[in-house]
């Protein structure tokens, strides 16, 4: 009974981290528009980038990526079994539905790879790796993402992750879930390329 109150605390903290709404802050805090009335009115980098502001989009990446990282470590210390899972889960689940915005978040791709490289560094170079040769070849960065969320729960399983590959698992499917408008501009040839204006 008493191993529940750690994984309930791991639980709360990386929630909290996780709807920590970075984007919206830095560029309220830097005078640009509000990011929400902007382009898909999410709250990630690739929408802050629309702002025209490619510091605030590298600064709203790099958070929203230690978010995830940062609850995955308090995890890990506070419930060694199974915390990191538990508190790496709920930051993604809460930049994605932050209780501050009604609910409303960002895509979780950024969040999703810091709490990859908490769980297992060696897939979370898998997945930039896996983005970075994806965004080479066809240069949209919502089907990098895709891609290389599939490629993250096999990488992991692979390396006998197997926990961490389940819920990483459900992770990218939910992932998918959200990327659904993109994925059906990229069936309709509509999505745009990185560097494309619009």
């Amino acid at each position: 009974m008493t191993s529940l109150i750690p994984d309930a605390l791991a639980l709360i903290i990386g929630y909290l981290l996780g709807s920590i709404p970075f984007g919206l802050l830095l560029t309220r805090g830097a005078g640009a528009p509000d990011v929400r009335s902007i382009g898909s009115g999410n709250i990630g980098a690739t929408n802050v980038l629309r702002t025209g502001r490619k510091d605030l989009a590298a600064a709203t990446l790099l958070l929203d990526a230690l978010k995830g990282t940062a609850a995955v470590l308090i995890g890990r210390w506070l419930a060694p079994e199974d915390g990191e899972l538990i508190a790496g889960f709920a930051a993604f689940i809460g930049h994605i539905l932050p209780v501050w915005l009604n609910f409303k978040g960002g895509k979780g791709v950024a969040t999703f790879l810091g709490a990859l490289f908490g769980l297992h560094w060696p897939t979370g170079l898998i997945f930039c790796a896996v983005w970075l040769g994806a965004a080479a070849i066809w240069r949209y960065s919502s089907l990098s993402a895709l891609i290389a969320s599939l490629v993250a729960p096999v990488a992991l399983f692979v390396s006998g992750q197997g926990g961490a590959a389940l819920v990483v698992g459900v992770m990218a499917a939910i992932l998918w879930r959200k990327h659904r408008e993109n994925i059906a501009r990229l069936v309709a040839g509509e999505e745009s390329r990185i560097g494309q204006k619009g």
